[in-house]
């Protein structure tokens, strides 16, 4: 049976290890992704190395008008466009995950898009889930296209594949704070009312220790 917040709230097999305010989210971010680890080592890597297809591509193309156009393409409109699917990505697994109040947000000072499931508690798996989806299906997506495509379509292509990557970067970091806290099994949940995050850790009980 799923976790309600109650359950974290009023369980002594339950401890509350952070609480993030939706607008220090960017702050949030930035420590994580510059904490170093196997997996923003492995997050970068990729970046640089679809910035390297996508130079690639360039070199081997011929500058011309059309190739201004697909620049355009795969810089600005492709990541405009991106930004829906990209967020409805996250709502699926969600969805399926049992969530039925996930919101769609934005937050322009801080230039972030967000989805949240309102008082759901995602366990370690599902948020893990939720954060990897749009990445994963969307760059396996784009890469088949560069594959079967012509031309400057490979170069606006591999251009959106890096942006995109770039875009990311908040579900990285996120999966980051897992990562380096992969000996503890953290359930989260939002109050998306009151624009809050909420990390519980949940303590396994020693043989023998008595509550």
């Amino acid at each position: 049976m799923p976790l309600s917040v109650k359950d974290l709230e009023n369980n002594e097999n339950f401890r509350q290890i952070l609480a993030i305010s939706y607008s220090d989210l960017v702050g949030f971010i930035f420590k994580y992704l510059v904490k170093l680890s196997g997996l923003m080592l492995l997050f970068w890597i990729v970046c640089i190395f679809f910035l390297l297809l996508s130079i690639y591509f360039r070199i081997d193309s011929v500058t011309n008008y059309e190739t201004s156009i697909h620049s355009l393409l795969g810089f600005i409109i492709f990541p405009i466009i991106c930004i829906p699917i990209h967020e409805a990505l996250h709502i699926v697994p969600y969805y399926i995950s049992g969530a039925r109040n996930i919101r769609v947000g934005m937050d322009l000072k801080q230039f972030i898009f967000y989805v949240t499931a309102h008082r759901h508690v995602a366990s370690p798996r599902q948020f893990i889930v939720v954060a990897v989806i749009p990445f994963a299906t969307i760059s396996f997506a784009v890469i088949f296209l560069i594959i079967i495509l012509p031309g400057l379509w490979k170069w606006s292509l591999s251009v959106f594949l890096f942006v995109h990557a770039t875009m990311c970067a908040g579900d990285f970091a996120l999966l980051n704070f897992y990562f380096i806290n992969r000996d503890k099994k953290i359930y989260t949940w939002d109050d998306a009312d009151e624009k809050m995050a909420y990390f519980y850790e949940k303590i396994e009980k020693k043989e023998g220790e008595n509550w």
